[in-house]
């Protein structure tokens, strides 16, 4: 990238400005927007694969016994599942669709985690038979089914314990108070069909800092002291996800992230056997994007685009990035504000984003870093969702249509 005509996008080594060009891959974005009308969201395969492969160099560099399991609510469209599976990864999954859709695209049990905040017998039952790896418990009460059904398959199901990060306001894990600790030693000595083996930390998303996961350690370390205090000796620690997208945390810095984690837990003096990590944003967030156009341009330099909350919501937290696809030699700085078309005040994508001095409707917009939990969140108001399509080289491939697929929902 060091030819003053070939410039990275968003930081993206897939996304480039060449010769006053856009190319996506080696494909350029021209022939997408012959091709396709907007709004067309697009991923990149390489991308993927790039991002698995440096995350699991730097935490098999520093860790001895590592695991990541991609958490498959970031994004579950079954040909993006396809590639993680074909990287090696396990998967991480919350319920009964996810279950089915990652046995359906090949995920070996033995690679799954799955649990919630709601674990349904069905959904236990499921992975039960199938052997998983290990369920993951947010309630000391679902033991019992799960012992109870683990007993009629002549199973003993290993358990991840979800604790409370004690991030204010969460209500999501086990607080381990006198009673709980009581409930946990009175399930080993009573339950035969689950055994303890992991104990799971999670702390939040766009994790950017080393504080934030020195404050999910200290909340796990404070909770393995405490069991074994109480003579709960669990070997595997699993630290979640929460990694932001690849290009806000490139390989260097992840590295140094890694390593502040390895000395941090050093230092707790804790032991344990093996450490796993659940990214999700990480491995799929920047290889997405939206090809938008700009429908409505206001006096006051607000540009409205045909993407809105309804298919790139605020509550994905993802971290967008604009640019005037059709202006993309423009310098990039004076301040637009970017709404939607969901009809309402509400619906803002960016206020004073630095964007082109000129603005000019049916220009397109290419919004960058949305692969992850857009569609999760999606809300499904009435317009029609948008095609898309997977680039690797400079082939790419359909894989939704509206008109064919209907959604994109887990069935």
């Amino acid at each position: 990238m060091n030819d003053e005509n070939m410039k990275k996008i968003s930081g993206n080594p897939y996304i480039i400005r060449k010769n006053g060009k856009i190319i996506i891959d080696s494909l350029p974005l021209d022939e997408l927007i012959r091709k396709f009308e907007t709004p067309l969201m697009v991923f990149l395969e390489n991308r993927i694969r790039d991002n698995i492969k440096s995350f699991n160099m730097v935490f098999n560099e520093i860790f001895d016994n590592f695991q990541s399991f991609y958490s498959m609510k970031a994004n579950y469209l079954p040909d993006i599942c396809k590639i993680i599976n074909s990287e090696g990864v396990g998967a991480q999954i919350v319920g009964l669709p996810e279950f089915k859709l990652a046995l359906s695209v090949g995920f070996s049990p033995q690679k799954i985690i799955i649990g919630g905040p709601y674990l349904p017998e069905d959904l236990i039952d499921l992975s039960i038979k199938n052997r998983v790896k290990e369920i993951i418990v947010y309630n000391l009460n679902d033991l019992k089914k799960i012992n109870s059904i683990a007993q009629e398959y002549n199973w003993v199901q290993n358990i991840c314990i979800r604790v409370n990060s004690q991030k204010y306001d969460s209500n999501l894990g086990v607080i381990l108070s006198a009673n709980n600790i009581d409930i946990l030693k009175k399930t080993i000595e009573s339950y035969h069909n689950v055994n303890l083996t992991s104990i799971l930390s999670h702390f939040g998303t766009q994790m950017n800092n080393i504080d934030q996961f020195e404050k999910n350690i200290s909340s796990l370390v404070t909770s393995l002291n405490l069991l074994l205090k109480h003579d709960i000796n669990i070997r595997n620690i699993n630290l979640g996800g929460g990694f932001p997208e690849a290009t806000v945390m490139p390989q260097k810095k992840l590295k140094e992230v890694a390593q502040d984690i390895k000395s941090i837990l050093d230092k707790s003096g804790i032991s344990f056997d093996s450490i796993s990590f659940e990214p999700g944003r990480y491995f799929v967030g920047d290889s997405g994007m939206f090809i938008t156009k700009i429908v409505k341009v206001n006096e006051n330099r607000w540009i409205f685009l045909n993407i809105g909350n309804h298919i790139c919501p605020k509550f994905a937290r993802c971290s967008l990035r604009f640019y005037n696809a059709s202006q993309i030699n423009e310098p990039h700085k004076y301040k637009t504000s970017i709404a939607g078309i969901v009809p309402t005040d509400q619906d803002v994508l960016a206020k004073n984003y630095f964007f082109t001095k000129n603005l000019t409707e049916q220009e397109f917009v290419l919004v960058a870093n949305t692969g992850a939990y857009c569609l999760t969140f999606s809300n499904r108001f009435p317009y029609p969702l948008p095609k898309m399509v997977l680039i690797k080289d400079e082939n790419f491939i359909p894989i939704f249509d509206p008109i064919l697929d209907k959604d994109f929902s887990l069935m």
